[in-house]
């Protein structure tokens, strides 16, 4: 399935996706022969395999041309270490570090050694995600001293911001170098709300994971459940019907829709057009509203399950749903021309936080941020599942890479994502919304990467006995493009980094596992 110097196997499910295992000596060359090849790192991470008979493993996912490749790379029980390919893929740094609070998997010679996940919630040399650690112990608090990097010179002073943020977003420390106002630098500190997710997978069957599947990052519950669904389905050999997988379909495009709702309101309020913010908003609550009428739930978390949907949309409902999407996107379509002839707002989107093609390829940029800066990936165009190869995806785009062009395709994804809902909801195949899942023995493995809102979404997941779950991987794209925002600051003013956050809008919870 590919050029690169290994031995593949496919993994079982609706994505195309592959598996290999290599030697920690070959991956320095396996991942270099992929960069050339174009090849993206989806995400990187760890395993315990003591219970195997075995040690300690480190897992990569690749998106190739082909599909999806699940690199393992089997590691010593006593001091486990890999060459690191930070220098090769810029946004390993912090997944290899993560990978090391969490297992003691250790990344050789790279230039970055310090902690990423633990701050004072666990002490050095104590690696939460290995088997023997006990989920309920007490543990003292460590030392939370950070080597933040200094920036010297004339004039050059620093302005720490948050954790603690006016207003109830989850926790993020932000270190800016400035001179004047002008940002010489920003250094990110993220993972304050660390909360287990991966090893309480570890306690659970696969029927129950889907609900803790759901919980990694709320305002992308569709896409986790989805992605959650997909590996368990194909780890099980389980075929979700075709009226479930529609239905799935429009649930992330309305996660999307509402999503794009709120920050277009956001990016309005964060240039002064108090106007924009209320009148998304507005629209934004009447979407949630419609959602909570209809499937039950205002953010639509745990309708999508294993097997299939836990709410149907009877031919009426889908009707009065594609009436009040119409509504919604005319009001929207006159908010967008009201945005483009502000001269206050475009001012402060055009040429602002810039992100560039190069440099967005370079780092690994992921989902609508990616596409505003002419990288063209998206997972419904590039490897369509059912009901995606059923509809032809728009795809949205721009090249400039700054707030602008965020926010560019935000509208255009807003709009496409209207008229896809429509579309799948007039099309709805009969039939049952949900079968039984099939039973799973151990060692199986299955890979669920859905686009959501925000970029792509990736449970990788392994089996025990018994249908339970060995170990269950979830990355967030705010993995990815949390990095470019210290790129993206550089140049602009203090004032203009929380409109550029906001253009981006990435998850503190999602990436903090």
């Amino acid at each position: 399935m590919t050029d690169l110097p290994v031995q593949t196997e496919p993994i079982p499910g609706a994505m195309p996706a592959f598996r290999s295992m290599i030697e920690p000596g070959t991956l320095r060359a396996v991942a270099e022969k992929a960069k050339a090849q174009k090849a993206r790192l989806v995400a990187l991470w760890g395993s315990d395999e003591t219970t195997r008979g075995g040690a300690y493993a480190l897992h990569l996912a690749l998106a190739l041309r082909a599909g999806l490749l699940w690199l393992t790379l089997p590691l010593a029980r006593e001091h486990p270490r890999y060459p690191s390919i930070a220098d090769i893929y810029p946004c390993a740094n912090r997944m290899q570090r993560a990978t090391y609070d969490l297992l003691g998997i250790h990344a050789q010679d790279s230039q970055d050694q310090r902690k990423w996940v633990r701050h004072r919630a666990w002490p050095g040399g104590v690696f939460p995600l290995r088997k023997d650690f006990d989920i309920g112990t007490n543990l003292p608090a460590s030392d939370d001293r950070y080597p933040f990097v200094k920036i010297a010179g004339e004039g050059v002073h620093e302005i720490p911001v948050g954790p603690v943020h006016a207003g109830t977003i989850e926790p993020g420390h932000f270190r800016f170098s400035i001179v004047g106002e002008k940002i010489l630098r920003l250094e990110e500190r993220l993972c304050y709300t660390h909360k287990g997710i991966e090893k309480l997978f570890e306690t659970m069957t696969l029927a129950e994971g889907a609900k803790l599947a759901a919980r990694v990052s709320g305002d992308s519950t569709v896409a986790y459940a989805w992605a959650y669904a997909m590996a368990v389905e194909g780890a099980s050999g389980t075929e979700p019907p075709r009226r479930a997988l529609g239905l799935r379909g429009i649930m992330l495009e309305l996660e999307r829709i509402a999503n794009h709702l709120g920050d277009l309101g956001y990016l309005g309020a964060d240039v002064g057009l108090a106007f924009g913010f209320f009148q998304f908003w507005r629209l934004k609550e009447d979407l949630l509203r419609l959602q909570g009428e209809l499937f039950g739930h205002r953010y639509l978390m745990d309708l999508v399950v294993p097997g299939g949907v836990a709410r149907d949309l009877p031919r009426d409902r889908a009707a009065h749903l594609a009436t009040q999407l119409a509504r919604i996107r005319s009001e929207a379509v006159a908010l967008k021309a009201i945005y483009d002839d502000h001269a206050g707002a475009q001012d402060r989107f055009i040429m602002t936080g810039q992100v560039l093609p190069e440099l967005a390829e370079k780092m690994g940029l992921a989902g609508f941020a990616a596409r505003a800066s002419g990288i063209m990936h998206d997972l419904r165009i590039d490897f369509p599942i059912p009901p995606y190869q059923q509809v032809e995806v728009r795809l949205g785009s721009h090249t400039r890479g700054d707030v602008a062009a965020r926010v560019s395709v935000r509208f255009e994804e807003l709009f496409e994502s209207m008229r896809l809902v429509q579309v799948l909801a007039g099309e709805l195949a009969p039939g049952e919304i949900r079968v039984p899942l099939a039973d799973c023995n151990a060692g199986k493995c299955g890979v669920g990467w859905v686009e959501g809102w925000r970029g792509e979404v990736l449970i990788a997941l392994e089996t025990a006995d018994a249908n339970r779950i060995h170990r269950a991987h979830a990355h967030d794209p705010s993995w990815q493009n949390w990095p470019a925002i210290e790129r993206a600051v550089i140049g602009t003013i203090v004032p203009d980094f929380p409109l550029i956050n906001k253009s981006f809008n990435l998850s503190y919870s999602g990436q903090d596992l």
